[in-house]
């Protein structure tokens, strides 16, 4: 029953902030009426998100956080927003994934989950810069002691960020000497005009040096980092091979996308179990 219900309070969530980020604001009573609950549940759902820092309670409603290019949130202030989309694309990405491969997954809370639907794909090759991605490979085979076909682990040095990834040169030399058939990519925001970017100017230069090491680039984001731009880019649309995103991902935004990208896969798209591909 409680999972339900978590459920539920985090779809609702995700429709308030969509609806604040598209109109510029809401009021409660008209949260009330839109969702059908009480004015107590839309309070204590603003007051939820509020502290993740994603909208600012007003007297009678709530408003965006208009957010400095520089502002680069927790990875626990992350790992709550947008998870239901995050669980799915984790899902379509982990698809892509053959047994036997080397990839690397940079930081991010969409990568981390992509990490738990990596664990039973044999004889991987891991290079990650995140402690938190590592961390899901080393407790798992903790847990169940090291098998055959478990996954090899690389986990670069640097220093850690807010997002606990690992950056700087120590970072990019060791990626620099690397390799890999696939990079799944998380990213602070995307558009046509900045590519991919971040807030921070350290984590910028060591995705330049992934994505120049990698044979495939995948992007796994959800649609609220579309349109987002951050301080630093570090890569253009023309060098990304595939955005896995969620359904929320408006119809325009998808046609700015087919225009640059080799492939948009839509995960968890209605009446799409096993996930979209459009190109």
């Amino acid at each position: 029953m409680s999972e339900n219900q978590n459920l539920l309070a985090e779809q609702r969530r995700a429709l308030i902030l969509d609806e604040v980020r598209r109109r510029g604001g809401v009021r409660v009573n008209e949260l009330t009426r839109k969702l059908g609950v009480s004015d107590m549940t839309v309070r204590r759902d603003l007051d939820a998100l509020a502290r993740q820092g994603v909208l600012e309670k007003v007297h009678g409603g709530a408003v965006p956080v208009v957010e400095a290019s520089t502002h680069e949130p927790g990875f626990e202030a992350k790992s709550g927003l947008e998870q239901t989309a995050k669980e799915d694309i984790a899902r379509a990405a982990a698809r892509l994934v053959k047994p036997g491969t080397a990839i690397a997954l940079s930081g991010g809370t969409t990568t981390y989950a992509l990490a738990h639907r990596l664990l039973d794909v044999p004889e991987l090759t891991v290079v990650t810069n995140s402690v938190r991605v590592a961390d899901v490979f080393h407790t798992a085979q903790r847990a169940s002691g090291r098998r055959q076909g478990a996954a090899t682990v690389v986990l670069t040095g640097g220093v850690r960020t807010p997002s606990d990834s690992l950056v700087g040169p120590v970072a990019d030399r060791a990626i620099g000497a690397l390799h890999f058939d696939l990079l799944f990519l998380g990213v602070h925001g995307i558009s046509v005009e900045a590519g991919l970017s971040t807030p921070n100017l350290a984590e910028a230069e060591t995705n330049r040096r992934l994505v120049q090491s990698a044979r495939r680039v995948v992007v796994v984001a959800d649609h609220t980092k579309w349109g987002v731009v951050g301080l630093s880019s570090f890569a253009s649309l023309d060098q990304v091979d595939t955005l896995v995103t969620d359904p929320g991902l408006p119809a325009d935004a998808r046609e700015e996308i087919r225009e640059h990208l080799r492939e948009l896969v839509v995960a968890g798209e209605p009446g799409e179990p096993d996930a979209a591909a459009e190109s």
